[in-house]
Parts: C-alpha cells; structure tokens; sequence
C-alpha cells in the first residue's frame, strides 16, 4: 500500500442524525478507503481518509452531496500526517 495519501474533511449542513456516517463508511468501503467519521460536537462531522489519491478524490466528491438524507452545506479539506495506517474504515 504505497504513496498512500491521508485528508480529513470537516462537513457541515444537516449531516448528523441522518446516517451520514454510515453512508461515508459504505462509501468508504467501495473504494478502498481507509479511517473513520465521527461527530463532532458543533454538529458536523469529521471524516479521516487514508488511500490512494484517487480513491481519497472520490469520496471527497461523494462528501459534498452525502446520502440523500443528508443537506451538505460544506466540506473542508485538509491533508494531515498520521502516525499509523488504519486497517479499516470506523464510524466512532
């Protein structure tokens, strides 16, 4: 698993209490992403992704629309260092 690039991205809108996290995670799954979603305690929720850059761009993209339960209003991006490789993708 090389040249492996890690982002986290901090999405806002109506994006808690609708199965975003679980959505993100199936999503994450299909593309072989690795990290976690969890949220945050200002109503968004924050999304680790660790895999190749393609794989990352994708759910990126599929971040900004989110499932159809969700109304995503925002999605920032940034690229952040990790100590470890996590070996799947969590919902916390």
């Amino acid at each position: 698993m090389n040249n492996l690039i890690s982002e986290t991205f901090i999405v806002s809108g109506r994006v808690q209490g609708v199965g975003f996290r679980y959505h993100t995670a199936l999503q994450a799954s299909k593309l072989s992403v690795l990290g976690y979603a969890k949220n945050l305690p200002s109503g968004e929720v924050e999304v680790l992704a660790v895999g190749q850059a393609d794989q990352v761009e994708q759910l990126f993209m599929w971040l900004q629309q989110g499932p159809k339960t969700a109304r995503v209003e925002h999605v920032r991006r940034s690229q952040v260092i990790i100590d470890s490789v996590p070996s799947d993708f969590q919902i916390l």
